[in-house]
């Protein structure tokens, strides 16, 4: 087995590695300079089971384009299989054509992968189940809430509601209430933009409790903040939000360090800069995605991983 990085998440690569015991695979990448991308593999890698990390944070087309070229050049050097690890699986937002005219960048994106010439695809918390259904490779699709569940039960807190900020994330809250044994919410919304959202109604009681958002990425912060807002005028007492993937740009920044969010709690499958003025906390995927790669590697079962506590996170 070898586990090669692109520079994405070098941090989260090197964890996942001193996790499995094995070094990270040496690999240049580099820049021509008309900022094309040059890869080579200074290594054998001819009949491994070869690994490829890489989340599709921004920029995201650079880093995608940057796993195309990696695995390319592992194909060319016979390796006997590739595994692409996409801790965040960009474009996934755009999984269907909601109006005329546009793309479905989610099923492009896994052709792409497929072509460069993958075998198999590891991910984490895809924006929408059904995109396992977009590749003819087999997949392996994980869910960071076993990690975030160990979190949030040594908080201890009293009279939680967990709430899905959106008509689309009903099916993940009701798994966290589930394994939280707390009861559920949701605030219905109406998108104005790709940065903008009204939050319009919300469907249950959390009036005095400590409430907790739960949603699968972030990036403007617009949907949970006004969810936030809202939950805060009806009588929330303490407001959380869970969120698997935090991209979080400028205009996220911002509006968190106005919101009525006491604390963003996240993970490591995008690398972020630190942030002043937001309470973060960042808990580490590493070990999941480690042990998922193992139990490919030895072609073992990875349902286990799913299962937590005598609850199931899908």
């Amino acid at each position: 087995m070898k586990i090669f990085s692109g520079t994405s998440n070098l941090p989260l690569a090197h964890k996942i590695t001193d996790y499995i015991g094995i070094p990270l695979g040496d690999c240049k990448v580099s820049a021509f300079p008309d900022g094309e991308t040059f890869v080579k593999i200074e290594e054998n890698v001819r009949g491994q089971d070869v690994y490829v990390l890489q989340s599709t944070s921004p920029p995201t087309n650079h880093h995608l384009m940057e796993m195309f070229i990696m695995i390319d050049a592992l194909r060319r050097a016979s390796a006997s299989r590739i595994t692409a690890v996409l801790p965040f699986y960009g474009y996934a937002r755009q999984d269907r054509k909601d109006q005329p005219r546009v793309p479905i960048t989610a099923k492009l994106v896994a052709n792409l992968v497929v072509a460069a010439g993958a075998h198999r695809v590891l991910t984490m918390d895809l924006h929408a189940q059904q995109i396992q259904g977009f590749f003819d490779i087999p997949v392996d699709h994980l869910y960071a809430a076993p990690v975030m569940y160990e979190y949030l039960k040594s908080k201890q807190i009293e009279d939680l509601v967990v709430v899905s900020p959106d008509a689309g994330g009903i099916k993940m809250a009701h798994a966290y209430s589930q394994v939280l044994g707390s009861s559920l919410a949701i605030v219905a919304k109406r998108r104005k933009s790709a940065t903008e959202v009204e939050s319009m109604t919300l469907i249950g009681d959390i009036a005095g409790k400590s409430v907790l958002l739960v949603d699968d990425l972030t990036e403007t912060a617009g949907t949970l903040t006004e969810a936030a807002k809202l939950l805060k005028s009806q009588g929330a007492k303490s407001v959380l939000a869970c969120v698997s993937h935090a991209l979080l740009n400028d205009l996220g920044i911002d509006r968190l360090r106005k919101s009525d969010i006491d604390e963003l709690i996240t993970t490591d499958t995008v690398l972020r800069s630190a942030v002043d003025g937001v309470r973060i906390t960042t808990l580490s995927v590493a070990g999941l995605l480690g042990e998922a790669i193992k139990r490919i590697h030895h072609n073992l079962s990875v349902n286990s991983l799913f299962e937590f506590h005598g609850a199931r996170t899908s």
